[in-house]
């Protein structure tokens, strides 16, 4: 199945402890909501811009979108 990257972005000195928090929230709400999960992260864009990331299947897409409004979202092949 086609997978899907939504990625939620922050910046300043608190970045990256807040993409931490936030990434921990994801993957709360997946559990609560019962959705498949397939990897969650951090990633570093540079040292005052760091991202929380989520992967989930396409049919999931518009359920999450619409409720979690991810900065960007990517297309996985």
């Amino acid at each position: 199945m086609k997978k899907t990257k939504l990625i939620w972005d922050f910046r300043g000195p608190y970045g990256k402890n807040t993409a931490i928090h936030y990434e921990k929230h994801l993957r709360e709400f997946f559990i609560v909501k019962k959705i498949k999960l397939i990897k969650s992260g951090i990633e570093v864009i540079n040292e005052s811009h760091h991202s929380s990331y989520v992967i989930i299947l396409n049919k999931n897409l518009d359920k999450v979108k619409l409720i979690l409004k991810p900065n960007r979202v990517e297309i996985l092949i």
